[in-house]
Formats: C-alpha cells, structure tokens, sequence
C-alpha cells in the first residue's frame, strides 16, 4: 500500500506511515492511496464520515452497495457517499488492486456526490492512479509545494470525472431534479418514464449506464438521503419523516433505512 494524508490527527496504524500532503485539504480529502490487497483483508464501516471513491484497476473485489454484495472489476469504480454503512473485502483465489480517494464532509462542503452520481460504472482508472503515484513520490521526496498542487488537483478532477458527469440526456437531469423536490410522491416506473418522456425500458437503460443502478432503486437512494438530511436537521418524527420522503408505513420505511444506510433511523439521529 502506499498513499498521502491530510494531516497527522489520524493515528490508525495503518495511516501512519502514510506521508502528510497538508494541500489536500485544498478540496477537503482526508486520504488517497494505492493498494494490493487478498483474503483476508475486510474493511467495515459502520458509519464513513464523507464520501470514499474506489477505482479498481486490477482483479476483483466485493463491496456492498444499496445494500446489496457486489463485485466490482477492473475498470470499474463506486463512489459511496457519507454516513452510510461503507463495506469491502477481497474475494478468495483473486487478488484486488484499487485506488482510493476518502473525503472529508465539512458542513459547508458541496458532497462530491449528488443526485446525478453514478454509484457505480465504467471507469479508467489509469489517471487517478498515476496522479496518486505521483504525489506520493513528491510527499516522500522533494516536497515541493508547486508540484504537489497539481497532483492535488488532479486527483480531485479525476474523482469529479466520475461524480459529475456531463449528462447524456437533459431530459434524466430533469427527471431527477423533479423527483428529488417531491419525493413524497407515488412514484412507479411507469410514471418516471412518462414524466422524462422515454420509454420504461430505455429509462432502465439509461439508468443503468449512467448511475449503476435501476430508476426504481435510485429513487429509493434519492429517499434515503434525504430521510438522513432530515434525521440530522430537524426534530421531526420518524413517523412525519417517513411521509416526506413517500413511506406511509414507517415500519417499512425502517427496515429500508436499515439496508441502505446501515442504521436504523433512531440510531441514525443518536449518532448525529
């Protein structure tokens, strides 16, 4: 493994080594590295305090993502955004080589993931890793301040590639922007595809392509954070939060919560 950190505050002993690149809180990173991992690594959070990036460029591993184990291959990447449960491992008989990118979540930050962000898909990670690379040998060598701005910068951009992307199709980016502001709603596959004027099928085309998930389930992640907004700024009950975001069963709502978070509401808010 090798890597940069913000900061000596973390003293986990495997971020010591790490050494400290202080630009990186120039785009609010925590940490970046590179590693080569094999059962039995496993890595469980029960609560990731910003968003993480991982881009595997080489084997395969297992990370769970919407509540649900899957695998994630060479030339593919996954952004998990903050407070959720965040968790990974390698798989037997196969090695798993990934570059990470951990955020920090600062009140005022803009979240490197929003409503737009693919959870997973198609990613070269060939520039991310060298530009990780790169600041590492800087950070260990010379330490010059000029240099380590631009490899800063270029890791940061190539997250943003990934978390951003420029919209194939205005009419989704209108379609989420509507969904997002009335999540209380009934929504049904037949009513996104009516209201983003396609077809049912080629939304779950799309969809798939775009964000890695199905328009159904990214409504589901669109409730979940937007529950976890409200669970942490307001005194609203479970009950009242449940109806915002489209659940009148709280129950359901709940158990919802559980599998996609990692938490249960009530022990969401406690945590806050």
């Amino acid at each position: 493994m090798i890597g940069v950190r913000v900061d000596r505050q973390d003293d986990r002993e495997w971020i010591r080594p790490l050494p400290v690149c202080a630009l990186l809180h120039q785009h609010h990173i925590a940490h970046a590295g590179l590693i080569s991992a094999a059962v039995p690594f496993r890595v469980v959070r029960k609560q990731q305090g910003g968003t993480y990036f991982l881009a595997c460029h080489g084997g395969e591993g297992s990370i769970l993502v919407d509540g649900r184990w899957q695998r994630i291959r060479s030339g593919t990447a996954c952004l998990l955004p903050p407070r959720t449960l965040n968790a990974f491992h390698a798989v037997p008989g196969r090695s798993w080589e990934y570059c990470w990118v951990r955020y920090q979540q600062p009140d005022e930050q803009r979240p490197v993931a929003t409503s737009h962000s693919p959870v997973q898909a198609r990613y070269d990670p060939e520039p991310l890793r060298a530009a990780i690379t790169g600041l590492h040998h800087e950070c260990s060598g010379a330490a010059a301040p000029a240099q380590m701005h631009h490899w800063v910068e270029l890791i940061h951009s190539y997250v943003m590639r990934f978390a951003r992307p420029l919209q194939d199709d205005d009419r989704l980016w209108h379609l989420w922007q509507k969904v997002t502001g009335n999540l209380e709603q009934p929504w049904t596959i037949e009513r996104l595809a009516r209201e983003g004027h396609v077809s049912g099928e080629h939304l779950r085309r799309l969809c798939r392509r775009q964000l890695g998930r199905s328009p159904m389930q990214h409504v589901t992640w669109l409730r979940m954070q937007k529950a976890g907004e409200l669970l942490t700024t307001t005194g609203d009950k479970i009950e009242s939060i449940a109806a915002q975001v489209g659940y009148r069963n709280p129950f359901v709502f709940s158990t919802t919560f559980k599998k996609w978070i990692g938490w249960r509401p009530t022990e969401f808010r406690a945590q806050g």
